[in-house]
């Protein structure tokens, strides 16, 4: 079992380059799906600018948290822009929402799903190794990259369904992991939530990277360990982080309270460990 309880922050031996920089990364817009006549949803690839289609690279493709009502696509772009830097190609996708569509949850996770298989099935174009895909996201995001992997159903008709989602890894930054009665938006979704909550799907789980708050209102730190025993029951790693008085959205950078910049790194250095323990990454020099 791999838990911590981040209680201090040492980054002395670990050099973290969190500012973008025009001479490392690119970045492309992507249409990926027709939602509408004359509208469709986005991917935003970043990426080594130096990179013209030679070795396929490994990638981190991010769903924007906001409880399936509204966000960014630019979200996890400080994640995006640190991998980019760091040599991998990171995706932050688009998906619809209540405030945007009017939809529901359902259709948000049909939509993420929907970006999984166009990354996978452009990997060549996109320059990346399909077969080194990590998947990751904040709160309604982070369900959202679990629900892609552990989540059957839930798929657009104009899909090719023989493409997978599942992912390689998972980078989960406090998400939204439980929908059951006694979990996170339940009254949204009860209709279909026994086969929408990752933590009542889980099999064949990929390495996985859990940051937590101990001071989150949405997410339990009780719920973290579950899912943490349920993937290691089921033959998996997931690494566990629970981070001291953290709150909802610890994770994010340009939080001035609660140990807010201090967490903000810890988190990208955490992820870029991890990834280096997988071999998406290198050690840093």
């Amino acid at each position: 079992m791999r838990t911590t309880l981040s209680l201090a922050i040492t980054l002395i031996t670990f050099n973290l380059s969190l500012q973008a920089s025009d001479s490392l990364i690119s970045t492309q817009i992507i249409a990926f799906k027709k939602t509408s006549p004359g509208e469709s949803l986005i991917l935003k690839r970043y990426g080594p600018s130096g990179h013209a289609g030679g070795t396929a690279l490994p990638c981190a493709v991010f769903f924007f948290g906001g409880g399936w009502n509204g966000g960014y696509i630019e979200h996890f772009a400080p994640q995006a822009e640190y991998l980019a830097q760091r040599g991998m190609v990171a995706i932050c996708a688009q998906y619809r929402t209540l405030n945007s569509h009017s939809v529901p949850p359902n259709v948000c996770l049909v939509d993420a799903k929907s970006a999984i298989r166009y990354v996978k099935a452009n990997a060549e174009s996109l320059g990346i190794d399909p077969q080194r895909l990590a998947v990751g996201g904040g709160s309604a995001g982070g369900h959202l990259a679990a629900a892609t992997t552990f989540c059957e159903g839930f798929n657009d008709t104009r899909d090719d369904k023989k493409i997978s989602t599942r992912a390689n890894a998972l980078l989960l930054f406090n998400p939204v992991i439980d929908n059951s009665v006694n979990g996170y938006g339940h009254d949204r979704v009860r209709e279909f939530w026994e086969g929408f909550s990752p933590l009542h799907n889980i099999s064949s789980p990929p390495p996985t990277l859990f940051l937590l708050g101990d001071n989150d209102n949405l997410i339990p730190v009780g719920t973290g360990v579950a899912f943490q025993k349920a993937i290691e029951d089921a033959g998996g790693r997931c690494d566990l982080h629970i981070y001291k008085d953290g709150a909802h959205g610890f994770f994010n950078s340009g939080r001035t309270s609660a140990n807010g910049k201090e967490y903000y790194e810890d988190c990208i250095k955490k992820m870029d460990h991890f990834l280096i323990s997988l071999g998406f990454l290198k050690p840093q020099r």
